[in-house]
Order: structure tokens, then sequence, then C-alpha cells
């Protein structure tokens, strides 16, 4: 999935619920522990709400204890774009759809090896494809 997808603010509001909207569109954030797939230990894809776009899998999911979807790694780099957020008063990477451009969260330096980052997703915008 290459293919850049762009949709007027409308046309996001139409198909989506108001809190994808929020986190996606708007850089939002769900409230912690409250998200569908924060506690999922299915095997599955994680994909982008908004277009589609394979951004996790189960492969490398792990419990952060922040209470959001936390990965080690995204299926493919160029899957996300990493971007500077100054905003909250400090210096964090957002992490967005490269596809869409939807906000997904933010990634840190915290995290598990082998790659000892934490990319700490909102479920509001993932939606989680179960595999066999």
């Amino acid at each position: 999935m290459s293919d850049k997808v762009i949709k007027s603010e409308a046309e996001w509001r139409r198909l989506l619920t108001p809190e994808q909207y929020h986190v996606t569109r708007e850089q939002g954030t769900e409230r912690a522990y409250t998200g569908i797939t924060w506690n999922n230990h299915e095997k599955g894809i994680y994909r982008c709400i908004c277009c589609g776009n394979d951004l996790y899998s189960s492969d490398t999911k792990y419990e952060s204890g922040t209470g959001w979807p936390s990965f080690w790694e995204p299926v493919a780099p160029e899957n996300v774009t990493l971007r500077p957020d100054n905003g909250l008063f400090t210096k964090r990477t957002e992490v967005v759809c490269s596809r869409c451009g939807a906000h997904l969260g933010h990634v840190f330096d915290d995290g598990p090896q082998p790659t000892g980052l934490r990319y700490c997703m909102n479920s509001a915008a993932m939606q989680f494809v179960k595999t066999p």
C-alpha cells in the first residue's frame, strides 16, 4: 500500500468515530487502559484505522505497563513516519501513518531489545486483524 490517501476533514469525520477522528486527525490521545487493543494478546496485524496500512505485528507487541498498545518495531519502517513533537512542554517523537498522515502515537527510547524502542500507540488509531 504505497499510494497516498488524501481526504478532506469532512470526509474523515464521516468515516471515523469521534474518538478515532480526535486521535488520528487532531493528534489526540485516548486515556490509558481504555483502548480496545491495549490488552490484546491474539496473533495478528494492527492496521491504520484511516487507510488500512499495515503498521505493527502482534509478534512485536509487548507489555509496557503504560496502558497503551506498545511495540518494539513497525511491520516496515517505511509504513510509519517519525516527526518531532515539541508540544506539552516536552520533546517527543510523533509517529504517523506514512500513507494517510494519521497520528498514531509516539515512540520512546525506553523499550525492550532488540530495538530499545517503545512505539506507544493509540488503539483508536488502529484496527486489529486476527491471523490464523
